[in-house]
């Protein structure tokens, strides 16, 4: 290994270090994650998946309540093209870490929020993880249900409805214009004001009310740790950085994995 490959292992490792003694030592622990460590399985992002066919589309077209009424069968299809991308790709050593620890930590409540819908870290075995925009994988009806409304008894078609009223089922995401829901966002909140630290795993943190977590948690006085390869908008929260994708990193941090960076 030359010189210049030895100081840019040290200067990953440094941070490392520091941060898994900071989690060694820490009773409520928050994660929130996003699309960055999903990237890292070769989940595309959603507009990273508009390509080919989909991509005459805008945004709006496919993820929205307007959208999906205007042209059902094809917001459908999409949904069902994001699936099947999805289903193709595994956890990555990040996910398994975090599920990893989430069985191990003892000391106090560890509470696992994200921003992806892809279902990697269930598959990777977290068990109660808070989806603030949903999950991709599980279902909905479009409009309130009516007694006749059962979601495992919806006519098969592009999309399933109910055979009765004609109501529409619906990926249980969230839509632009919609809000989060309320119980899912309430929980991470509270876990947030709870915690004396927060790893921010992977979002370029643009997005709110999510990215307002790592600030809240911050204004609560517990410390705040980056783990992003990429300048992320909530590095000016952060009491430590790690640039590192997750994982590399999160074995080491949270001390469920290889304990040095592979040469």
């Amino acid at each position: 290994m030359s010189n210049e490959e030895q100081a840019g292992q040290t200067e990953q490792e440094e941070p490392m270090a520091v941060a898994a003694q900071w989690v060694a030592t820490a009773k409520n622990i928050v994660v929130l994650t996003g699309a960055g460590i999903s990237a890292e399985s070769g989940v595309p992002t959603f507009r990273d998946a508009q390509t080919g066919f989909w991509s005459q589309y805008r945004p709006e077209d496919m993820a929205s309540q307007t959208g999906y009424r205007a042209n059902p069968a094809m917001v459908w299809r999409w949904y069902e093209y994001r699936r099947e991308l999805v289903a193709k790709v595994e956890p990555n050593a990040g996910h398994v870490a975090l599920a990893a620890f989430e069985k191990t930590h003892k000391t106090g409540q560890f509470t696992l929020v994200t921003q992806n819908v892809d279902g990697l870290h269930q598959r990777a075995g977290s068990s109660d993880v808070l989806c603030l925009h949903g999950d991709l994988n599980t279902q909905a009806w479009l409009d309130t249900p009516k007694d006749c409304c059962h979601l495992d008894y919806a006519e098969a078609g592009d999309p399933p409805h109910c055979d009765q009223c004609g109501n529409l089922v619906r990926p249980a995401v969230v839509w632009f214009g919609e809000a989060l829901p309320y119980r899912v966002l309430d929980r991470a909140q509270k876990a947030s004001e709870a915690c004396d630290l927060m790893l921010v795993v992977g979002t370029a943190g643009a997005v709110y009310p999510a990215a307002g977590l790592a600030r809240l948690a911050s204004r609560v006085g517990a410390k705040v740790i980056i783990v992003n390869p990429s300048v992320s908008e909530l590095d000016d929260a952060a009491d430590l950085i790690v640039r590192s994708p997750a994982s590399v990193a999160l074995p080491w941090i949270l001390g469920t994995g290889e304990t040095r960076i592979a040469a």
